[in-house]
């Protein structure tokens, strides 16, 4: 048995449970993560996140999902962090560095007139765009629009990783979209060695892009904003976009800038949000 306090947060949607590692202490994590995250018997959530102290950067994130399996990364996530540690008080930086399974993210924390942080910018750092990297079984160079068989049904997906790994498929319509049958097929793809995230995309204009996300481990989400700059960076490889978009989620919207020609990282720009603060036992 174990009693922790913990703190509810939501970005775009994406809510996860945050726990302060400088104070409390979690045991048996994975099986945690999943008993915090049921929405019937536990708290309710995305999954859980642990923020932790670092050697190499001013905080570290550890993240898994609600399935209990451990996430490299979550583009939301890693804004309610900057948001917690500064209007909790661990620090009073506007720009923070903060370690992850996908290396370390320079966070940008834009504050409200309270003095309180608003919305986050995440350096999200360089796409990986190599198969085998990412990993897809493939020996192409990159892949793009390639065709993939799901459920009988051929799709054209772009592969992304951006510390996690994506597939993105543009459709026509996410509205009709019925996620919950077609995701499992994506994500336990034989294509993907350890799973995919996997994106569907709607082109409103070249400024904007509706985006529905199954995400692995974790089912449809709200949102999710590795997969948000994935999608973008899919979109622009396929040029269907410029430099920068909105990417609008089921939770809300997300800015996504690239400039490959550039610092070739990608930048997102969101809310983070306090939902509310308990004590659990379990």
């Amino acid at each position: 048995m174990q009693t922790f306090k913990f703190t509810k947060m939501q970005g775009a949607g994406n809510d996860y449970i945050y726990v302060d590692c400088f104070k409390e202490k979690v045991t048996d994590i994975n099986a945690t993560a999943k008993a915090v995250s049921d929405r019937h018997f536990g708290i309710g959530s995305d999954g859980l996140v642990l923020i932790c102290p670092s050697d190499k950067a001013d905080f570290r994130m550890d993240m898994y999902n609600s399935d209990g399996s451990q996430a490299e990364m979550c583009g939301n996530a890693t804004r309610c962090v900057g948001k917690y540690v500064h209007d909790r008080g661990l620090t009073d930086k506007t720009e923070i560095t903060l370690e992850t399974l996908a290396g370390i993210k320079i966070l940008k924390l834009n504050l409200n007139e309270n003095g309180e942080v608003q919305t986050v910018e995440v350096n999200m750092g360089e796409p990986e765009l190599t198969p085998k990297n990412i990993p897809i079984d493939s020996e192409l160079d990159r892949y793009i629009q390639e065709p993939v068989v799901v459920g009988g049904k051929t799709y054209k997906i772009t592969g992304v990783s951006m510390g996690n790994p994506h597939a993105v498929t543009f459709i026509d319509d996410t509205d009709s979209l019925e996620i919950e049958k077609i995701g499992p097929g994506f994500e336990n793809h034989p294509l993907f060695p350890r799973r995919i995230n996997t994106e569907f995309a709607q082109i409103v204009d070249d400024k904007t892009i509706k985006m529905r996300v199954w995400e692995r481990g974790a089912g449809e989400t709200l949102a999710c904003g590795t997969g948000a700059c994935a999608t973008f960076v899919a979109a622009k490889l396929s040029g269907l976009v410029g430099d920068e978009a909105d990417l609008v989620l089921l939770g809300g919207r997300l800015h996504i800038k690239w400039d490959e020609k550039g610092d070739n990282c990608v930048y997102m720009t969101g809310p983070a949000e306090f939902v509310f603060d308990g004590e659990i036992t379990i």
